[in-house]
Protein backbone atom coordinates (compact mmCIF):
# COMPACT_ATOMS: atom_id res chain seq x y z
CA UNK A 1 0.00 0.00 0.00
CA UNK A 2 1.34 3.35 -0.99
CA UNK A 3 0.91 6.23 1.42
CA UNK A 4 -1.70 8.74 0.34
CA UNK A 5 -0.24 11.88 -1.16
CA UNK A 6 -0.95 14.86 1.10
CA UNK A 7 -2.47 17.76 -0.79
CA UNK A 8 -1.49 21.35 -0.01
CA UNK A 9 -3.93 23.34 2.07
CA UNK A 10 -6.25 25.80 0.29
CA UNK A 11 -4.21 28.70 1.71
CA UNK A 12 -0.96 27.21 0.38
CA UNK A 13 -2.55 26.70 -3.04
CA UNK A 14 -3.79 30.28 -3.02
CA UNK A 15 -0.30 31.52 -2.14
CA UNK A 16 1.17 29.54 -5.04
CA UNK A 17 -1.39 31.01 -7.44
CA UNK A 18 -0.73 34.53 -6.14
CA UNK A 19 3.04 34.07 -6.45
CA UNK A 20 2.70 32.90 -10.05
CA UNK A 21 0.47 35.88 -10.84
CA UNK A 22 3.04 38.25 -9.32
CA UNK A 23 5.76 36.72 -11.48
CA UNK A 24 3.50 37.07 -14.53
CA UNK A 25 2.88 40.70 -13.57
CA UNK A 26 6.60 41.45 -13.43
CA UNK A 27 7.09 39.80 -16.82
CA UNK A 28 4.14 41.67 -18.33
CA UNK A 29 5.26 45.05 -17.03
CA UNK A 30 8.62 44.66 -18.77
CA UNK A 31 7.04 45.52 -22.17
CA UNK A 32 4.69 48.25 -23.33
CA UNK A 33 2.48 45.86 -25.23
CA UNK A 34 1.82 43.60 -22.23
CA UNK A 35 1.91 46.21 -19.44
CA UNK A 36 -1.88 46.34 -19.00
CA UNK A 37 -2.14 42.55 -18.75
CA UNK A 38 0.75 42.56 -16.31
CA UNK A 39 -0.97 45.16 -14.17
CA UNK A 40 -4.17 43.12 -14.13
CA UNK A 41 -2.26 39.97 -13.18
CA UNK A 42 -0.66 41.82 -10.27
CA UNK A 43 -4.02 43.14 -9.06
CA UNK A 44 -5.65 39.70 -9.26
CA UNK A 45 -2.67 38.16 -7.49
CA UNK A 46 -2.96 40.67 -4.68
CA UNK A 47 -6.67 39.96 -4.39
CA UNK A 48 -6.00 36.24 -4.10
CA UNK A 49 -3.26 36.86 -1.52
CA UNK A 50 -5.48 39.09 0.63
CA UNK A 51 -8.37 36.62 0.46
CA UNK A 52 -6.07 33.78 1.49
CA UNK A 53 -4.58 35.79 4.35
CA UNK A 54 -8.05 36.74 5.60
CA UNK A 55 -9.19 33.12 5.43
CA UNK A 56 -6.11 31.97 7.35
CA UNK A 57 -6.66 34.62 10.03
CA UNK A 58 -10.31 33.67 10.51
CA UNK A 59 -9.66 29.92 10.70
CA UNK A 60 -6.86 30.52 13.21
CA UNK A 61 -9.29 32.09 15.72
CA UNK A 62 -12.13 29.58 16.28
CA UNK A 63 -15.12 30.29 18.46
CA UNK A 64 -16.05 33.77 19.53
CA UNK A 65 -12.57 35.03 18.62
CA UNK A 66 -13.43 34.77 14.93
CA UNK A 67 -15.99 37.58 15.25
CA UNK A 68 -13.52 40.03 16.75
CA UNK A 69 -10.92 39.03 14.17
CA UNK A 70 -13.39 39.53 11.31
CA UNK A 71 -14.34 42.99 12.60
CA UNK A 72 -10.70 44.06 12.89
CA UNK A 73 -9.90 42.75 9.42
CA UNK A 74 -12.93 44.48 7.92
CA UNK A 75 -11.92 47.77 9.56
CA UNK A 76 -8.35 47.46 8.30
CA UNK A 77 -9.45 46.58 4.76
CA UNK A 78 -12.03 49.39 4.75
CA UNK A 79 -9.62 52.05 5.96
CA UNK A 80 -6.94 50.89 3.56
CA UNK A 81 -9.34 50.79 0.61
CA UNK A 82 -10.62 54.31 1.31
CA UNK A 83 -7.09 55.72 1.63
CA UNK A 84 -6.03 53.94 -1.57
CA UNK A 85 -8.98 55.23 -3.58
CA UNK A 86 -8.51 58.79 -2.32
CA UNK A 87 -4.82 58.73 -3.22
CA UNK A 88 -5.52 57.22 -6.63
CA UNK A 89 -8.03 59.98 -7.34
CA UNK A 90 -5.95 62.88 -6.04
CA UNK A 91 -2.38 62.08 -7.02
CA UNK A 92 -1.53 63.26 -10.52
CA UNK A 93 0.96 61.41 -12.70
CA UNK A 94 3.53 64.06 -11.76
CA UNK A 95 3.18 63.00 -8.15
CA UNK A 96 3.79 59.30 -8.79
CA UNK A 97 7.49 59.38 -7.77
CA UNK A 98 6.56 60.92 -4.41
CA UNK A 99 3.65 58.49 -3.95
CA UNK A 100 5.81 55.48 -4.66
CA UNK A 101 8.39 56.77 -2.17
CA UNK A 102 5.67 57.15 0.46
CA UNK A 103 4.34 53.63 -0.21
CA UNK A 104 7.87 52.24 0.12
CA UNK A 105 8.10 54.02 3.46
CA UNK A 106 4.85 52.48 4.66
CA UNK A 107 6.19 49.02 3.85
CA UNK A 108 9.26 49.82 5.96
CA UNK A 109 7.13 51.08 8.84
CA UNK A 110 5.01 47.91 8.65
CA UNK A 111 8.16 45.80 8.93
CA UNK A 112 9.20 47.72 12.05
CA UNK A 113 5.80 47.30 13.71
CA UNK A 114 5.55 43.61 12.79
CA UNK A 115 9.06 43.08 14.12
CA UNK A 116 8.22 44.57 17.50
CA UNK A 117 4.98 42.60 17.68
CA UNK A 118 6.70 39.36 16.68
CA UNK A 119 9.27 39.88 19.40
CA UNK A 120 6.72 40.80 22.07
CA UNK A 121 4.30 37.97 21.26
CA UNK A 122 6.03 35.23 19.22
CA UNK A 123 4.04 32.27 17.99
CA UNK A 124 5.00 28.67 18.69
CA UNK A 125 7.15 28.27 15.59
CA UNK A 126 9.02 31.52 16.29
CA UNK A 127 9.72 30.43 19.87
CA UNK A 128 11.08 27.13 18.57
CA UNK A 129 13.52 28.94 16.29
CA UNK A 130 15.07 30.73 19.26
CA UNK A 131 18.04 32.95 18.38
CA UNK A 132 17.37 32.57 14.66
CA UNK A 133 14.00 34.27 15.08
CA UNK A 134 15.63 37.03 17.11
CA UNK A 135 18.00 37.64 14.21
CA UNK A 136 15.03 37.83 11.83
CA UNK A 137 13.34 40.39 14.05
CA UNK A 138 16.46 42.52 14.45
CA UNK A 139 17.32 42.61 10.74
CA UNK A 140 13.68 43.15 9.75
CA UNK A 141 13.38 46.15 12.04
CA UNK A 142 16.75 47.49 10.86
CA UNK A 143 15.90 47.33 7.16
CA UNK A 144 12.36 48.56 7.78
CA UNK A 145 13.49 51.61 9.76
CA UNK A 146 16.10 52.58 7.15
CA UNK A 147 13.45 52.18 4.44
CA UNK A 148 10.90 54.26 6.33
CA UNK A 149 12.90 57.43 6.97
CA UNK A 150 14.84 57.10 3.72
CA UNK A 151 11.63 56.89 1.69
CA UNK A 152 9.98 59.77 3.57
CA UNK A 153 13.00 62.00 2.92
CA UNK A 154 13.03 60.91 -0.74
CA UNK A 155 9.36 61.91 -1.07
CA UNK A 156 10.05 65.29 0.55
CA UNK A 157 13.00 65.89 -1.77
CA UNK A 158 11.02 64.93 -4.87
CA UNK A 159 8.19 67.26 -3.88
CA UNK A 160 10.59 70.13 -3.28
CA UNK A 161 9.82 70.39 0.44
CA UNK A 162 13.43 69.48 1.25
CA UNK A 163 16.27 70.99 -0.85
CA UNK A 164 17.70 68.69 -3.51
CA UNK A 165 21.32 69.57 -2.73
CA UNK A 166 23.27 66.87 -0.87
CA UNK A 167 23.89 67.31 2.85
CA UNK A 168 27.67 66.95 3.13
CA UNK A 169 28.34 66.42 6.82
CA UNK A 170 32.01 66.07 7.86
CA UNK A 171 32.90 62.40 8.01
CA UNK A 172 29.47 61.34 6.80
CA UNK A 173 30.73 58.00 5.47
CA UNK A 174 32.36 57.22 8.82
CA UNK A 175 29.08 58.15 10.50
CA UNK A 176 27.18 55.62 8.35
CA UNK A 177 29.81 52.95 8.94
CA UNK A 178 29.76 53.63 12.68
CA UNK A 179 25.97 53.17 12.82
CA UNK A 180 26.25 49.85 11.00
CA UNK A 181 29.02 48.61 13.30
CA UNK A 182 27.13 49.64 16.43
CA UNK A 183 23.98 47.97 15.05
CA UNK A 184 25.95 44.77 14.46
CA UNK A 185 27.19 44.80 18.05
CA UNK A 186 23.67 45.44 19.32
CA UNK A 187 22.39 42.51 17.27
CA UNK A 188 24.85 40.13 18.89
CA UNK A 189 23.89 41.40 22.34
CA UNK A 190 20.19 41.20 21.48
CA UNK A 191 20.52 37.53 20.53
CA UNK A 192 22.57 36.62 23.62
CA UNK A 193 20.68 38.52 26.31
CA UNK A 194 17.70 36.93 28.08
CA UNK A 195 14.65 37.33 25.85
CA UNK A 196 12.35 40.24 26.75
CA UNK A 197 14.76 41.52 29.36
CA UNK A 198 15.08 45.33 29.71
CA UNK A 199 18.57 45.15 28.24
CA UNK A 200 17.31 43.24 25.16
CA UNK A 201 14.50 45.74 24.63
CA UNK A 202 17.06 48.54 24.96
CA UNK A 203 19.24 46.97 22.25
CA UNK A 204 16.26 46.77 19.88
CA UNK A 205 15.14 50.32 20.67
CA UNK A 206 18.58 51.91 20.27
CA UNK A 207 19.12 50.09 16.98
CA UNK A 208 15.73 51.29 15.71
CA UNK A 209 16.63 54.89 16.50
CA UNK A 210 20.03 54.54 14.81
CA UNK A 211 18.44 52.92 11.75
CA UNK A 212 15.93 55.76 11.45
CA UNK A 213 18.82 58.25 11.55
CA UNK A 214 20.79 56.20 9.00
CA UNK A 215 17.89 56.09 6.53
CA UNK A 216 17.39 59.85 6.73
CA UNK A 217 21.10 60.62 6.46
CA UNK A 218 21.64 58.30 3.49
CA UNK A 219 19.02 60.16 1.42
CA UNK A 220 19.90 63.66 2.67
CA UNK A 221 23.48 63.07 1.49
CA UNK A 222 22.33 62.24 -2.06
CA UNK A 223 21.99 65.03 -4.63
CA UNK A 224 18.93 65.78 -6.73
CA UNK A 225 20.37 64.29 -9.91
CA UNK A 226 20.45 60.85 -8.33
CA UNK A 227 16.96 60.86 -6.81
CA UNK A 228 15.43 58.55 -9.47
CA UNK A 229 18.00 55.94 -8.46
CA UNK A 230 17.20 56.53 -4.79
CA UNK A 231 13.50 55.78 -5.37
CA UNK A 232 14.51 52.51 -7.02
CA UNK A 233 16.89 51.66 -4.17
CA UNK A 234 14.19 52.35 -1.57
CA UNK A 235 11.84 50.12 -3.56
CA UNK A 236 14.40 47.33 -3.25
CA UNK A 237 14.76 48.00 0.49
CA UNK A 238 10.99 47.76 0.91
CA UNK A 239 11.08 44.38 -0.82
CA UNK A 240 13.72 43.04 1.54
CA UNK A 241 11.77 44.47 4.48
CA UNK A 242 8.72 42.54 3.25
CA UNK A 243 10.77 39.36 2.96
CA UNK A 244 12.00 39.74 6.55
CA UNK A 245 8.39 40.33 7.60
CA UNK A 246 7.46 37.07 5.93
CA UNK A 247 10.14 35.24 7.89
CA UNK A 248 8.98 36.82 11.15
CA UNK A 249 5.35 35.76 10.73
CA UNK A 250 6.05 32.54 8.81
CA UNK A 251 4.30 33.72 5.63
CA UNK A 252 5.73 32.09 2.51
CA UNK A 253 4.00 34.48 0.11
CA UNK A 254 5.51 37.55 1.77
CA UNK A 255 8.93 35.94 1.51
CA UNK A 256 8.41 35.22 -2.21
CA UNK A 257 6.97 38.61 -3.13
CA UNK A 258 9.45 40.50 -0.95
CA UNK A 259 12.32 38.69 -2.63
CA UNK A 260 10.85 39.45 -6.06
CA UNK A 261 10.52 43.16 -5.26
CA UNK A 262 13.89 43.34 -3.56
CA UNK A 263 15.84 41.59 -6.30
CA UNK A 264 14.07 43.37 -9.17
CA UNK A 265 14.49 46.74 -7.43
CA UNK A 266 18.18 46.07 -6.87
CA UNK A 267 18.65 45.05 -10.51
CA UNK A 268 16.76 48.14 -11.73
CA UNK A 269 18.96 50.31 -9.51
CA UNK A 270 22.03 48.66 -11.04
CA UNK A 271 20.74 49.25 -14.58
CA UNK A 272 20.00 52.90 -13.80
CA UNK A 273 23.45 53.40 -12.30
CA UNK A 274 24.94 51.85 -15.43
CA UNK A 275 22.87 54.15 -17.64
CA UNK A 276 24.07 57.18 -15.66
CA UNK A 277 27.69 55.99 -15.58
CA UNK A 278 27.51 55.82 -11.80
CA UNK A 279 28.38 53.08 -9.34
CA UNK A 280 25.90 52.02 -6.70
CA UNK A 281 28.26 53.10 -3.93
CA UNK A 282 28.89 56.51 -5.55
CA UNK A 283 25.16 57.18 -5.40
CA UNK A 284 24.94 56.23 -1.73
CA UNK A 285 28.07 58.18 -0.82
CA UNK A 286 27.09 61.46 -2.49
CA UNK A 287 24.94 62.84 -5.29
CA UNK A 288 25.41 64.89 -8.41
CA UNK A 289 26.41 68.46 -7.64
CA UNK A 290 24.81 71.12 -5.48
CA UNK A 291 22.07 73.57 -6.22
CA UNK A 292 23.26 76.45 -8.32
CA UNK A 293 26.91 75.52 -7.87
CA UNK A 294 29.63 75.18 -10.43
CA UNK A 295 32.43 72.82 -9.60
CA UNK A 296 36.02 73.94 -9.79
CA UNK A 297 37.35 73.48 -13.27
CA UNK A 298 33.92 73.82 -14.91
CA UNK A 299 33.20 77.13 -16.60
CA UNK A 300 29.82 78.80 -16.24
CA UNK A 301 27.93 79.01 -19.56
CA UNK A 302 28.18 82.31 -21.36
CA UNK A 303 26.48 83.92 -24.32
CA UNK A 304 23.14 85.31 -25.41
CA UNK A 305 19.95 83.32 -25.69
CA UNK A 306 17.74 83.34 -28.77
CA UNK A 307 13.97 83.22 -28.36
CA UNK A 308 11.44 81.81 -30.81
CA UNK A 309 7.66 81.97 -30.94
CA UNK A 310 5.16 79.23 -31.67
CA UNK A 311 4.33 80.39 -35.18
CA UNK A 312 7.98 80.47 -36.25
CA UNK A 313 8.60 77.05 -34.78
CA UNK A 314 5.54 75.67 -36.57
CA UNK A 315 7.02 76.75 -39.90
CA UNK A 316 10.34 75.11 -39.06
CA UNK A 317 8.59 71.87 -38.11
CA UNK A 318 6.60 71.80 -41.35
CA UNK A 319 9.79 72.07 -43.40
CA UNK A 320 11.68 69.51 -41.31
CA UNK A 321 12.37 66.00 -42.48
CA UNK A 322 13.01 64.43 -39.07
CA UNK A 323 11.98 65.64 -35.60
CA UNK A 324 12.90 64.15 -32.23
CA UNK A 325 11.07 65.09 -29.02
CA UNK A 326 12.92 64.68 -25.71
CA UNK A 327 10.48 65.09 -22.81
CA UNK A 328 11.27 65.67 -19.14
CA UNK A 329 9.63 66.34 -15.82
CA UNK A 330 8.39 69.76 -17.02
CA UNK A 331 6.16 68.02 -19.57
CA UNK A 332 4.66 65.94 -16.77
CA UNK A 333 4.04 68.98 -14.59
CA UNK A 334 2.30 70.84 -17.43
CA UNK A 335 0.30 67.73 -18.49
CA UNK A 336 1.56 68.47 -21.99
CA UNK A 337 1.69 64.84 -23.13
CA UNK A 338 -1.78 65.07 -24.69
CA UNK A 339 -1.12 68.06 -26.99
CA UNK A 340 2.33 66.59 -27.71
CA UNK A 341 0.60 63.44 -28.95
CA UNK A 342 -1.67 65.57 -31.16
CA UNK A 343 1.34 67.51 -32.49
CA UNK A 344 3.10 64.24 -33.26
CA UNK A 345 0.15 62.93 -35.25
CA UNK A 346 -0.21 66.21 -37.18
CA UNK A 347 3.46 66.26 -38.17
CA UNK A 348 3.41 62.60 -39.20
CA UNK A 349 0.32 63.24 -41.35
CA UNK A 350 2.34 65.93 -43.15
CA UNK A 351 5.18 63.52 -43.91
CA UNK A 352 7.52 64.48 -41.05
CA UNK A 353 9.31 61.61 -39.30
CA UNK A 354 8.75 62.01 -35.55
CA UNK A 355 10.18 59.99 -32.67
CA UNK A 356 10.84 60.40 -28.96
CA UNK A 357 14.16 60.13 -27.14
CA UNK A 358 13.76 58.99 -23.53
CA UNK A 359 16.54 59.27 -20.96
CA UNK A 360 16.59 56.43 -18.38
CA UNK A 361 15.90 58.81 -15.47
CA UNK A 362 13.69 61.37 -17.21
CA UNK A 363 10.81 62.36 -14.96
CA UNK A 364 12.41 61.46 -11.60
CA UNK A 365 11.17 57.90 -11.85
CA UNK A 366 12.17 54.95 -14.07
CA UNK A 367 9.73 54.71 -16.96
CA UNK A 368 7.83 57.87 -15.96
CA UNK A 369 7.98 59.41 -19.44
CA UNK A 370 7.05 56.13 -21.10
CA UNK A 371 3.92 55.92 -18.96
CA UNK A 372 2.94 59.52 -19.74
CA UNK A 373 3.30 58.98 -23.48
CA UNK A 374 1.42 55.68 -23.35
CA UNK A 375 -1.32 57.48 -21.42
CA UNK A 376 -1.58 59.95 -24.32
CA UNK A 377 -1.75 57.08 -26.87
CA UNK A 378 1.61 57.81 -28.49
CA UNK A 379 2.51 54.71 -30.59
CA UNK A 380 5.02 52.49 -28.79
CA UNK A 381 7.31 52.21 -31.80
CA UNK A 382 7.97 55.96 -31.76
CA UNK A 383 9.33 55.91 -28.20
CA UNK A 384 13.08 55.19 -28.25
CA UNK A 385 15.54 54.80 -25.41
CA UNK A 386 18.59 57.03 -25.12
CA UNK A 387 20.97 54.45 -26.60
CA UNK A 388 18.68 53.96 -29.60
CA UNK A 389 18.61 57.61 -30.58
CA UNK A 390 21.83 59.17 -29.30
CA UNK A 391 23.97 58.34 -32.33
CA UNK A 392 21.40 59.73 -34.78
CA UNK A 393 21.03 63.34 -33.60
CA UNK A 394 23.38 64.60 -36.30
CA UNK A 395 20.78 63.41 -38.82
CA UNK A 396 17.89 65.20 -37.05
CA UNK A 397 16.56 68.51 -38.32
CA UNK A 398 14.75 69.72 -35.19
CA UNK A 399 14.83 68.54 -31.58
CA UNK A 400 12.09 69.68 -29.22
CA UNK A 401 13.28 69.60 -25.61
CA UNK A 402 10.02 69.75 -23.65
CA UNK A 403 10.56 70.25 -19.95
CA UNK A 404 13.91 68.45 -19.81
CA UNK A 405 17.11 69.95 -18.43
CA UNK A 406 19.67 67.74 -16.71
CA UNK A 407 19.15 64.87 -19.17
CA UNK A 408 20.21 67.10 -22.12
CA UNK A 409 22.97 69.04 -20.38
CA UNK A 410 26.25 69.05 -22.35
CA UNK A 411 28.07 69.99 -19.14
CA UNK A 412 28.04 66.25 -18.40
CA UNK A 413 30.80 65.89 -21.00
CA UNK A 414 32.99 68.60 -19.41
CA UNK A 415 35.70 67.45 -16.95
CA UNK A 416 35.17 69.14 -13.60
CA UNK A 417 31.43 69.55 -14.01
CA UNK A 418 29.31 68.39 -11.05
CA UNK A 419 27.56 65.96 -13.42
CA UNK A 420 30.66 64.92 -15.37
CA UNK A 421 30.29 61.38 -16.69
CA UNK A 422 26.49 61.27 -16.58
CA UNK A 423 25.24 60.02 -19.98
CA UNK A 424 22.89 62.55 -21.59
CA UNK A 425 20.91 62.91 -24.79
CA UNK A 426 23.26 64.72 -27.20
CA UNK A 427 20.54 66.92 -28.65
CA UNK A 428 22.98 69.74 -29.46
CA UNK A 429 24.29 67.65 -32.38
CA UNK A 430 21.01 68.20 -34.26
CA UNK A 431 20.57 70.95 -36.82
CA UNK A 432 18.15 72.87 -34.59
CA UNK A 433 17.25 72.61 -30.90
CA UNK A 434 14.21 74.30 -29.37
CA UNK A 435 13.97 74.20 -25.56
CA UNK A 436 10.53 74.57 -23.94
CA UNK A 437 10.98 76.10 -20.48
CA UNK A 438 9.22 78.42 -18.08
CA UNK A 439 12.46 80.20 -17.16
CA UNK A 440 16.24 79.94 -17.30
CA UNK A 441 16.36 78.11 -13.95
CA UNK A 442 18.63 75.12 -13.54
CA UNK A 443 17.32 71.57 -13.50
CA UNK A 444 16.73 69.34 -10.50
CA UNK A 445 20.46 68.62 -10.13
CA UNK A 446 21.08 72.37 -9.80
CA UNK A 447 23.67 72.52 -12.61
CA UNK A 448 23.64 75.34 -15.20
CA UNK A 449 22.97 74.18 -18.79
CA UNK A 450 25.23 75.48 -21.62
CA UNK A 451 22.75 74.09 -24.16
CA UNK A 452 20.62 77.21 -23.80
CA UNK A 453 23.42 79.39 -25.18
CA UNK A 454 24.48 77.31 -28.18
CA UNK A 455 24.16 78.85 -31.65
CA UNK A 456 21.67 76.25 -32.88
CA UNK A 457 19.44 76.54 -29.79
CA UNK A 458 16.31 78.65 -29.41
CA UNK A 459 14.23 79.08 -26.26
CA UNK A 460 10.42 78.92 -26.23
CA UNK A 461 9.33 80.24 -22.84
CA UNK A 462 5.99 79.52 -21.22
CA UNK A 463 3.82 76.67 -20.02
CA UNK A 464 4.64 73.57 -22.08
CA UNK A 465 1.01 72.61 -22.66
CA UNK A 466 0.00 76.11 -23.79
CA UNK A 467 2.98 76.53 -26.12
CA UNK A 468 2.43 73.14 -27.76
CA UNK A 469 -1.24 74.04 -28.26
CA UNK A 470 -0.13 77.33 -29.88
CA UNK A 471 2.05 75.36 -32.28
CA UNK A 472 -0.86 73.07 -33.15
CA UNK A 473 -3.04 76.08 -33.94
CA UNK A 474 -0.29 77.54 -36.13
CA UNK A 475 -0.04 74.26 -38.05
CA UNK A 476 -3.77 74.17 -38.88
Amino acid sequence: MHAALALPSPVALAYIVAALLFIAAAAGLSRHETAVIGNIAGAVGMGVAVAAAVGLALTSHPGRGVVATAILIALALGIGAVIGMVLAGRVAMTGMPQLIAVLNGLVGLAAVLVGYNSYAAPDAMSRALGAFHLGEVFLGVLVGAVTFTGSVLAALKLSGKVPGRPLALPGRNLLNLGILLVSGALMIAFMLLPEHSPAAWACLGVMTLLALILGAHLVLAIGGGDMPVVVSIMNAYSGWASAFTGFMINNDLLIITGTLVGSSGAYLSYLMCQAMNRSFMSVLLGGFGTEGATASGASAPEGAIVEIDAASLARELQSARRVVITPGYGMAVAQAQYPVAVLTEMLRSQGVEVSFGIHPVAGRLPGHMNVLLAEAKVPYDLVLEMDEVNDDFSDVDVVLVIGANDTVNPAAEEPGSPIAGMPVLRVWEAGRVVVFKRSMATGYAGVANPLFFKENTAMLFGDAKSTVEDIIRALD
